[in-house]
């Protein structure tokens, strides 16, 4: 059975629970795992250590074997050629540049502990950054529309039980999550990569045919290239809820590596999304922003597995790690 999330606490040499204490290196806390029937993270095996920086990563799918052993699972029948739409769709880079923020960021401030949750369900079966009911029924999302929770083509009762179990799972994991960090005076960063441009076409059952015949070089280049890094700070009425002090220091980081950062261009904290949910659960203490992902990979190539690029990795973590330090609350203090 597949993984449902993973959890991870990087602790900074004088952060509680650090068992280095004098040294200058961040710790690992043991990794915990979500399994398709127990949802619920156990504590970290850092048990003084509260987190100070919850980094989310809802797409952390990015595996194909991530995608084939889920599919496995699954008894209904999908389009054909579906994981192309995985590949192109899914947040390649977000997981190592969660790691290696969270490494740099607790060097830097060695007192912090930074937790990082990691979703392994991938969304071209159901979305974990949407808000989803038992009763939400499976569709598909015209051109320019926020994606569908769950997709159009899960039809087979026993498929649509397993994908919502798993995603409750998971939604369970991050409330959870986000509470902890919350009570610790902490924030939270949702981190996303998207694809260089922005293609909108219908999501249902055509979408890989959709989407091969936009890729096409004579095509591709007419759809509007995104920015480097967007925060996506406001809600679709223009309303605040990221935290400011952190969205600008990524800006002022950004304009110094020379990338171009903006905000809420490619959308805005929709309310049908779970970022949404817990940016209003918590204004002003978090930030979801997309980097994009040819910054971060060796090669874009959308419809294939791609592989994080490790210098570039290091670079936008060097980024968002300066903006962090400077931007998070000393001892947890400004809750």
């Amino acid at each position: 059975m597949t993984s449902v999330f993973e959890t991870t606490r990087i602790l900074g040499s004088r952060a509680p629970g650090a068992r280095c204490p004098t040294h200058g290196s961040p710790t690992y806390g043991s990794p915990t795992h979500g399994s398709p029937t127990h949802g619920s993270p156990a504590p970290s095996s850092d048990t003084h250590s509260a987190p100070d920086l919850l980094i989310e990563i809802p797409h952390g799918a990015t595996r194909l074997a991530d995608f084939e052993a889920l599919r496995r699972e699954l008894v209904g029948s999908f389009p054909a050629d579906l994981e192309a739409f995985f590949c192109v769709n899914t947040d390649v880079g977000a997981p190592e540049l969660a790691f290696a923020s969270a490494l740099e960021l607790t060097a830097a401030r060695p007192e912090l502990c930074v937790e990082i949750l990691r979703c392994r369900i991938p969304r071209t079966f159901i979305d974990c950054n949407r808000v989803i009911e038992r009763a939400t029924m499976a569709r598909a999302s015209a051109a320019g529309e926020m994606t569908p929770g769950l997709h159009e083509w899960i039809t087979h009762p026993s498929d649509r039980a397993l994908l919502l179990e798993r995603y409750f799972a998971y939604r369970t994991a991050a409330e959870q999550a986000y509470e902890r960090v919350m009570a610790n005076g902490g924030r939270a960063l949702m981190l996303h990569s998207y694809a260089p441009r922005s293609v909108d076409v219908p999501v249902d059952s055509r979408i890989v045919e959709r989407l091969r015949e936009e890729y096409r070089p004579e095509r591709i280049a007419h759809w509007p290239l995104r920015p480097a890094i967007d925060l996506i700070d406001r809600d679709p009425q223009g309303a605040l809820l990221a935290d400011e002090a952190i969205a600008g220091r990524v800006e002022r980081e950004a304009a110094a590596a020379g990338w171009d950062c903006t905000r809420s261009r490619a959308y805005a904290l929709h309310p049908v999304s779970l970022a949404h949910h817990f940016a209003a659960r918590f204004p002003g203490r978090t930030l979801c922003l997309e980097v994009r992902r040819d910054l971060l990979v060796e090669e874009f190539r959308p419809f294939d597995e791609m592989r994080a690029d490790p210098s570039r990795i290091q670079a936008a973590a060097r980024l968002l790690s300066s903006a962090l330090s400077e931007a998070l609350p000393t001892a947890s203090a400004g809750a």
